[in-house]
């Protein structure tokens, strides 16, 4: 008796949702093994050039306050 009661959700299973989770699986397995494409690599490659320029900034900034404010690096602002 409690057999008969498991059979009808473990047939729905095996016929519906076993098939898609496998699918949706492995179609992302692929998707990650792939790498990049061609747009993120672009992406990618932009966002190093705006975080090499933003750490040339803060250089330039950084040498701005040592000449015009030598102890700023030394300073507690109560954090």
């Amino acid at each position: 008796m409690d057999m008969d009661l498991l059979i009808a959700p473990i047939i729905i299973f095996m016929i519906i949702v076993a098939p898609i989770w496998l699918i949706l699986h492995y179609r992302s397995k692929r998707q990650v093994s792939q790498g990049l494409t061609d747009e993120e690599y672009t992406q990618l490659n932009d966002l190093i050039a705006k975080a090499d320029k933003m750490a040339q900034r803060i250089d330039t900034l950084e040498a701005i306050l040592d000449s015009e404010a030598p102890q700023w690096r030394s300073r507690d602002d109560g954090r």
